[in-house]
């Protein structure tokens, strides 16, 4: 005989290939990969005198120790580029935006959103006649803050 008795119903983790970037509320397009998500609090010592058996440990200030690394195929549009070229030529203008973690149906589930950002780097890719692998480039943004909505 099999048990009736109802089971709670676990969450299954999202996977990870469902993701979209916004920034300025628009979306740029799709990526195959973002990394840097990642906030540290800094932890201050303090030794108390005639206290020899441990150090006082205060949470300190948060910091963003990665850049925000955004990997993609190489597209038609120009939008990161030519934000990238503000940049070169010292033009600096930073930009709000989101990462978008999406269920299997398409539906928001997680944002991240980063605050003033602007690139400091962009890589384009590496290019060989003898394989078909897809052209490359990243972008990488510094950013002030991550937040999660």
């Amino acid at each position: 005989m099999a048990n009736t008795e109802e089971r709670p119903l676990l969450n299954d983790p999202y996977l990870n290939f469902n993701f979209r970037i916004e920034i300025k509320g628009v979306e740029v397009g799709g990526f195959s990969e973002v990394s840097g998500l990642q906030v540290e609090i800094q932890v201050e010592e303090y030794q108390e005198g005639g206290m020899n058996e441990s150090i006082h440990k205060f949470a300190g200030p948060a910091r963003y120790p990665s850049n925000l690394v955004l990997k993609r195929g190489l597209v038609d549009s120009t939008v990161l580029w030519e934000w990238q070229q503000e940049i070169v030529a010292g033009k600096i203008t930073r930009r709000n935006g989101s990462i978008i973690l999406t269920n299997s149906a398409g539906e928001e589930k997680w944002r991240w959103n980063f605050k003033d950002a602007y690139p400091v780097k962009w890589s384009g890719p590496d290019l060989r006649g003898n394989t078909p692998e897809v052209a490359l480039e990243t972008l990488e943004l510094v950013h002030l803050g991550l937040t999660r909505q």
